[in-house]
């Protein structure tokens, strides 16, 4: 239980300050993936040793892959993650209604009219699924060796960093279908129109990292 727990305060906190942050700087590209980053290092030295800090389904789909975690406790990770983005989200609806910045936006992902550079359907879904390929692979990569521990957390916190600087501007950088879902359950509309990609495309890239990493890592 303890684990399912981690996960939900993990992603609570990751989803209520990355896109908080992404609210109220008015969507400052440096400032925002530093947010994100910087959460997730602080929680990988925090609940790491509790629940390996996945904090994103899509992490816990590669790790299931990868034979690292059970059905069971993806199933229920998936659950406490969700359940965390939401009230990270709603935490964040709560400070914000009643202020000037409103509760228009709540860093919801999107495309086309929803995207700053009004980037396609199609480039959307393929700087998802790269970008969280990404991530995923590096956090297979660096917590493989025990002796990598010590830096882990400061090496994915600061990968999560640099693919949210090339997908801000784009999708506004999902690469966790949990941090996407929760705001567009707020917003309703076409942000929740378009969630589907931002759930969608995050699995596809976890799972491509994951059948990479076993064919060049694994089978050495």
């Amino acid at each position: 239980m303890k684990k399912y727990i981690a996960e939900f305060i993990g992603t609570l906190v990751l989803v209520l300050f990355g896109t908080g942050i992404a609210v109220v700087s008015g969507g400052d590209l440096v400032a925002t993936a530093l947010a994100f980053g910087l959460a997730i290092v602080a929680e990988a030295y925090v609940i790491g040793d509790i629940s390996g800090c996945h904090v994103n389904p899509a992490v816990s789909l590669a790790m299931l892959i990868t034979k690292k975690i059970s059905v069971k406790d993806f199933a229920y990770y998936v659950v406490a993650q969700v359940l965390g983005a939401l009230a990270g989200t709603a935490i964040l609806y709560a400070i914000l209604k009643g202020t000037t910045l409103g509760t228009a936006a709540l860093g919801a992902n999107g495309f086309e009219t929803l995207s700053a550079t009004n980037i396609s359907l199609i480039g959307a879904l393929l700087t998802e699924i790269v970008l969280t390929f990404v991530f995923v692979y590096t956090i297979l990569g660096v917590t493989s060796d025990k002796k990598y521990a010590p830096i882990a957390g400061l090496v994915i916190g600061l990968t999560l960093t640099f693919v949210h600087l090339l997908g801000i501007n784009l999708t506004g950088t999902s690469v966790n279908p949990a941090r996407s879902l929760a705001p567009a359950l707020f917003l309703g509309g076409e942000a929740l129109k378009q969630v589907w990609l931002f759930i969608v495309a995050p699995l596809i890239g976890a799972a491509l990292s994951a059948c990479v990493y076993h064919f060049l890592n694994e089978e050495k």
